[in-house]
């Protein structure tokens, strides 16, 4: 399949491991340059290393600090990317009974600010570009919630409705934001959870 990909570079969140790595191989297969990017630089370049025209940034994107870093790391190895795919994200444990307040900011934090401000970071070189392409890694969850999780579904949903607002605003610049928001997906961590 030829998605017109050819020579553009993409950051994928979260891709060392996963939903993530299997976006970041598809992408580099359909002849994308590729930044793995994972919390420890280890794992990142571990995996960048079996992709061909992959380079490695690290950062806990969770907190304002990390994303700075990792965005500094991309723009000294590519000067901006053409494509974000904000996959980090994290589903921890919880009910309703036992979710901390801690656990519902720790949720917001990684799976709606990390995607938040990688996009403010990187959606000005877009525009400029008058090209780019940000997506968004969302669940079908945030709109057929468990009454399991319910800290990491309110942030899921929040994620897809700043995706929309996103979308609004690069309305005609030629960057579109989009978000996928799948059920399980195949992937080792899967199986070893069930």
């Amino acid at each position: 399949m030829d998605l017109q990909l050819e020579d553009k570079t993409a950051l994928v969140t979260g891709s060392n491991r996963g939903t993530g790595e299997i976006i970041a191989r598809t992408l580099a297969v359909e002849g994308v340059k590729v930044l793995v990017h994972s919390n420890e630089p280890e794992l990142a370049r571990e995996v960048a290393e079996t992709i061909d025209n992959a380079g490695a940034v690290y950062g806990d994107v969770s907190t304002q600090a990390g994303c700075d870093s990792v965005l500094e790391q991309v723009i000294e190895l590519t000067g901006g990317v053409d494509i974000l795919v904000n996959n980090y994200g994290t589903a921890d444990r919880g009910t309703w009974d036992s979710a901390a307040t801690e656990q519902w900011l720790e949720s917001y934090q990684r799976n709606v600010l990390s995607a938040a401000r990688l996009s403010q970071g990187l959606m000005p070189i877009m525009r400029d570009r008058g090209w780019g392409r940000i997506i968004q890694l969302g669940t079908i969850g945030s709109h057929q919630p468990n009454a399991i999780m319910p800290h990491y579904y309110a942030a899921k949903g929040a994620l897809a409705t700043m995706g929309v607002s996103l979308a609004r605003e690069l309305s005609g610049t030629g960057v579109t934001v989009n978000t996928v928001a799948p059920g399980l997906i195949h992937t080792a961590e899967l199986e070893t959870a069930y």
